[in-house]
């Protein structure tokens, strides 16, 4: 038994009459009950990564194994230990949020059709009840879809694809076209889900702060992965964290800095103190200091200033 819930070794995918590999040899592993992130700029063969692990693209060549199931040779296993919520709703706005619900179930052969939520076996209801409270749509199961707004559908995607309780779920750009308040309610509930249910969970989106609480970050650029750690890593690796002060008088604040061997350089109206470690580092410099200060601005990295730096070589919009 492995505690692996992706394993992931030399992927390639070359599309036919391409001159590339769109996923170029890249081999990573996502454990048991992890939030991973898997993020890079649009034409970096995330979605083709992705469509691979999920069965909905074949693979080139190299060794893929999810929920403990082999991609190919063992497809519908793997489909009925993973759920999906992409980028785009997948719902039938015609039924209610319950219908859309029991038809998915159905498609999974987890239960026999019946016609209505009362004639479906307990265990179906139970399932339902559960994991509506812990997403919070319980009031709204027998609504109709066309009703709900964006932030309820994708409430109502994340129930569906819970219901038949998969050991991974992908979450394709999941927070596309909400509003901050929704964005913000949606990441609770899921934390909730992985809380109550162990879920695996596998990320891709453009939110970069969605990314900071993930337990690994895998970055891709040109096929290739270019960067793997957690977020804590890979900022300290990229990402320079420096305490900027000001004094009214420079002089002296220079020759402090320079009596207490602090490596520092000018900027505009102050000094740029380069720190190595925390905030704990932070702190004992500014003990040290008794320059009169004028202005402390301390500046930490941040998961999108890695991510800039590594895919574009300077912060620019992604």
């Amino acid at each position: 038994m492995t505690n692996k819930a992706i394993i992931v070794k030399n992927l390639v995918k070359r599309y036919k009459k391409a001159t590339e590999n769109a996923v170029d040899d890249i081999s990573f592993t996502v454990k048991e009950g992890e939030f991973f992130a898997f993020l890079g700029p649009n034409g970096a063969g995330k979605t083709t990564a992705i469509s691979i692990l999920t069965t909905t693209l074949s693979k080139t060549s190299g060794e893929v194994t999810v929920a403990g199931f082999d991609i190919e040779k063992q497809n519908n296993e793997v489909r009925k230990n993973i759920g999906i919520i992409f980028q785009n709703p997948s719902l039938d706005l015609n039924l209610t949020a319950e219908e859309n619900i029991r038809f998915h179930a159905i498609l999974y052969n987890l239960y026999p059709f019946f016609p209505s939520f009362a004639l479906m076996p307990q265990s179906y209801k139970d399932k339902v009840m559960e994991l509506a409270e812990i997403i919070g749509i319980k009031d709204d199961l027998n609504k109709p879809v066309k009703s709900f707004s964006g932030g309820m559908k994708r409430k109502l995607e994340i129930v569906r694809s819970l219901i038949h309780n998969p050991k991974v779920l992908f979450l394709d750009e999941p927070t596309t076209g909400l509003d901050p308040a929704s964005r913000k309610n949606l990441w609770q509930y899921l934390k909730q889900v992985r809380k109550d249910l162990g879920t695996t969970v596998f990320l891709t989106t453009h939110y970069l702060d969605e990314a900071e609480g993930a337990d690994k970050v895998v970055i891709i650029n040109k096929g290739k992965i270019v960067a793997e750690g957690t977020p804590k890593q890979i900022k300290e690796d990229l990402v320079e964290k420096y305490l900027r002060v000001e004094s009214k008088d420079m002089s002296s604040l220079e020759k402090e800095l320079q009596q207490q061997k602090l490596e520092f350089t000018k900027d505009g109206d102050g000094f740029r103190v380069h720190i190595t470690h925390g905030s704990e580092e932070i702190h004992q410099i500014l003990k040290k200091i008794t320059a009169e200060l004028s202005d402390i601005d301390i500046h930490l990295p941040t998961l999108e200033e890695a991510y800039l730096e590594i895919i574009q070589g300077k912060p620019e919009n992604v």
